[in-house]
């Protein structure tokens, strides 16, 4: 298969599955059929989505954390560049070991108790930060965040894939983005008026709602079908798409693919490295290498300190990048299940790279002093055009793609190893985006900027088009010798 080009529907056809009914080919949606005299969107899938995505809030908190603390928590416990660094950068250790343990705990517990599991460790987190007197303690806090954030990063996205039909399930994913620009963007704002320990107790705030929220919410079905626990998926099933819809073929499929994928053992990440799984492996790591690897988390954690070395303002600058990121994110959730996901990412990478390609010749023009007053503003163009251009796609994407390309026998291995890869890039460039800016402001970012050429590259050649397909299509396509009978 020539995966540079969009999968036809014919490409999605296995041996246990007929594309026949699912609308494959007239455009129409069985789902939409099915809805049509009642609610389009039950109430059922619209809550359980919006408590999942409460954890994406709080990913997009913490991410933005510590730039608007910055200052405040330099100057009160008296730390130096490298010890902030180390605060900034620990919550990805901490990440690294929530996606390490994310795909056990969702897989063996259900979904919403891992959601539960990594809002316990957020709270902590929080609370430490608030309450630290010491720079150990405010690390602790950090980690524990971390170690929550990484867990949250896989199993909202898988969560909230599972549970949606395929002809909402590219917006209802992205909403996971969506969340963490909020999150981010809000924290920012909130951070320029608040003392950083008030910051921090607020957090604790999206935690509870999401926390209290999974009494109120059904499990995945395709969770409780692994299981074996046929009734209740199909009765959770009916219960997220309405209780006037017709459930039987969507539960049958599940229930067929299920059925198949349980004839063979339960992958361990050893195993994943197997040719059946390679095409998979290579997309669903490699989106996130270069997801993090573009230099988000540096841009993120340290915006307000670049454009002050850009020569603008921090505060300006950061209010600017919140007008931004949320509207373009916006644009990205409702063009998803249109336009599809290999078109958008191809527009989000050529935008990520030309706008740190843009940082760069600011900075590079600010070394030989040219263009003085000019170059800070070209500094804040990079960036906005960066931060607008990853918001409509690179941000979210990567993560609905992951939730949809492995199949349920091996989803928790994959993501675990997909989300540990995430957050240790993650890691590489939030600890040394400081060190690297200090080296050259310039050489930085003509850095991300080759790597977010590269990823259009990728994305052209080996990404799949996965928009209007079931689950247990787009699997049985990228992984053809994982259903064979």
């Amino acid at each position: 298969m020539d995966s540079s080009k969009s999968m036809e529907p014919s490409e999605f056809s296995s041996p246990l599955i007929s594309t026949e009914g699912y609308g494959g080919n007239d455009g129409v949606h069985y789902e939409e059929k099915k809805h049509k005299g009642s609610w389009l969107v039950p109430p059922s899938l619209i809550l359980s989505t919006f408590v999942a995505v409460s954890g994406s809030y709080v990913f997009g908190s913490a991410v933005g954390f510590s730039s608007p603390a910055q200052a405040g928590i330099i100057y009160d416990l008296n730390l130096g560049v490298a010890e902030y660094s180390l605060f900034g950068s620990i919550m990805t250790i901490g990440a690294m070991i929530g996606a390490i343990i994310s795909g056990r705990i969702a897989d063996y517990t259900g979904r919403r108790v891992a959601m539960g599991f990594s809002e316990l460790f957020c709270i902590l987190g929080w609370l430490a930060i608030a309450f630290s007197k010491v720079v150990w303690w405010l690390c602790v806090g950090r980690l524990l965040i971390g170690c929550g954030m990484g867990i949250l990063s896989y199993v909202v996205p898988v969560y909230v894939a599972e549970i949606t039909p395929k002809n909402l399930r590219g917006a209802f994913t992205t909403i996971h983005q969506l969340m963490i620009c909020c999150g981010v963007s809000l924290t920012w704002l909130v951070g320029a008026f608040l003392n950083w320990r008030i910051l921090a107790l607020l957090g604790t705030i999206p935690c509870l709602v999401q926390l209290l929220g999974l009494f109120f919410i059904p499990e995945s079905p395709r969770w409780l079908a692994k299981f074996g626990h046929w009734e209740r998926s199909e009765s959770e099933l009916q219960r997220l798409r309405g209780k006037d819809a017709d459930v039987s073929q969507e539960a049958t499929e599940i229930r067929d693919f299920t059925e198949a994928l349980q004839r063979q053992r339960e992958a361990s990440i050893i195993a994943l490295f197997q040719l059946q799984y390679l095409k998979s492996l290579t997309v669903g790591v490699g989106l996130m290498i270069l997801q993090q690897l573009g230099g988000v988390n540096g841009i993120a954690f340290y915006a307000s300190s670049i454009f002050i070395t850009a020569g603008f303002s921090g505060s300006i600058g950061t209010i600017a990048m919140v007008a931004v990121q949320i509207p373009m994110t916006v644009l990205g959730v409702l063009l998803m299940d249109k336009s599809g996901r290999r078109p958008l990412l191809l527009i989000s990478a050529s935008g990520t790279c030309l706008g740190c390609f843009l940082a760069a010749l600011s900075f590079f023009l600010q070394d030989l002093h040219k263009w003085k007053e000019f170059s800070p503003f070209l500094a804040l163009v990079g960036v906005l055009v960066y931060t607008g251009s990853f918001s409509l796609g690179m941000g979210g994407i990567p993560w609905v793609i992951m939730s949809e390309i492995f199949p349920i026998n091996v989803k928790g291995s994959a993501g675990s190893l997909v989300t540990l890869v995430n957050w240790f890039c993650s890691w590489i460039v939030s600890y040394a985006f400081n060190f690297l800016m200090s080296w050259s402001s310039a050489g930085t970012f003509f850095i991300f900027s080759s790597i977010c050429g590269f990823t259009i590259l990728f994305v052209a050649k080996l990404v799949p088009e996965t928009k209007g397909h079931t689950l247990e299509e787009v699997q049985a396509s990228m992984n053809p010798y994982s259903t064979k009978r």
